[in-house]
C-alpha cells in the first residue's frame, strides 16, 4: 500500500482552500495506475512523489486531474513542497513534467517561480464568453481587460468580469459553455477586488466543475494583466481570492516582475494545512 496525505492549500484553515492528495513513494507506479488513484480521490488534483532524476533536487512529481495528467499546477506544488519541507524554512526544487520548479519556504509560506513564463494566445469573442457564463454582454470586461486565451503549460480562457456581482452570477451555461471551451477547456473569470482580484475557475470537461484555487491560472493571469496595462515596470504584488462562492475561500499571492515591458518572472505563494492521512491500495498494473 502507498501512504497519502490530504492538505487544504492556499489557506491556513482546515476545510477551506483547495484540497490536494499527496501520494508518496510512487516510483513503481505507471501513469494508468496514477490516473486510477487520482480518479478515486476525485479531488481537483493529486500529486505523486518520486525520487528525483537530479539528486540535488527534492523530488520528481507527476500531477493528475481526475480525468487527465497535466504538466504543472500551482496548488499541488505549494502543498507538496510544504509537506516535504517538514515545517522547515529553506529552498527546494520539484521536478515537474513542465520542468524544474524552485520553491522557497519561509514561516509556513511557500512561493514558487513559474517554470514557464505565460504567453497570450488568441482573443475570445466577448459575446460568446457572456453566453457561456450565463451573463449579459455588458457584464464582460473592465478597463482595458478583454477576454483572451493565455498559457504557461496549461491554457486558460481568461474572462474579465465587470464586478463582483458578475463573478457571483457566473456559471457554465450548458451547450454555450461547451462550445466556448471546446478547444481550451478551462475558463478563469476575474474581477477587481480591493488590492487584487476575485476569481473563479471552471473546467467541467476535465472533471472539475469549479476549482477553489488555481495556482497555475494565477501565474498565467500575469500575461492578460500585462496586456491590459495593469502591471507597471518593476515588481507588483497582488492578492487573488478564489473559492468564495464555493464556501472554500482561498488566498493566493501573485508577484510579477516586468522588465522592459516584458514579463521577467512570475511567483505564486500560499499556505497549506494537513487535514487527513492514510494508506491506499496500489491498483493493478495494466
Amino acid at each position: 500500500m502507498l501512504e497519502y496525505h490530504v492538505y487544504d492549500v492556499f489557506t491556513d484553515r482546515a476545510f477551506s482552500g483547495n484540497p490536494l492528495a499527496i501520494v508518496t513513494g510512487a516510483d513503481g507506479l505507471n501513469g494508468t495506475q496514477m490516473q486510477t488513484i487520482a480518479r478515486h480521490f476525485n479531488l481537483s488534483e493529486t500529486i505523486f512523489v518520486m525520487s528525483p532524476a537530479n539528486p540535488a533536487h527534492r523530488a520528481r512529481v507527476r500531477i493528475f486531474l481526475p480525468l487527465a495528467e497535466i504538466p504543472f499546477a500551482g496548488h499541488p506544488t505549494i502543498g507538496c513542497a510544504l509537506h516535504l519541507s517538514g515545517g522547515q524554512d529553506g529552498d527546494l526544487v520539484l521536478e515537474a513534467e513542465a520542468g524544474p520548479v524552485p520553491v522557497r519556504i519561509s514561516d509556513g509560506l511557500a512561493e514558487f517561480r513559474a517554470p514557464v513564463l505565460p504567453e497570450l494566445g488568441e482573443a475570445v469573442e466577448p459575446a460568446a464568453v457572456a453566453a457561456g457564463l450565463g451573463l449579459s454582454p455588458d457584464q464582460l470586461g473592465f478597463g482595458s481587460h478583454r477576454p483572451v486565451v493565455a498559457h504557461a503549460g496549461p491554457g486558460f480562457i481568461f474572462a474579465p468580469l465587470r464586478d463582483l456581482d458578475a463573478v457571483a452570477q457566473a456559471r457554465p451555461a450548458g451547450a454555450a459553455f461547451e462550445a466556448l471551451t471546446a478547444k481550451t477547456p478551462k475558463l478563469y473569470a476575474y474581477a477587481p477586488d480591493g488590492e487584487g482580484f476575485r476569481a473563479r475557475m471552471f473546467a467541467p470537461a476535465n472533471g472539475i466543475p469549479e476549482d477553489p484555487a488555481t495556482g497555475s491560472a494565477s501565474a498565467t493571469l500575469a500575461a492578460p494583466l500585462l496586456a491590459a496595462g495593469a502591471l507597471p515596470e518593476g515588481e507588483t504584488s497582488l492578492t487573488l481570492r478564489q473559492g468564495i462562492e464555493m464556501g472554500r475561500p482561498s488566498r493566493i499571492g501573485l508577484r510579477v516582475t516586468v522588465q522592459g515591458g516584458r514579463l521577467a518572472a512570475v511567483h505564486v505563494s500560499g499556505r497549506a494545512v494537513r487535514v487527513a492521512e492514510g494508506r491506499i491500495t496500489i491498483p493493478e498494473a495494466e
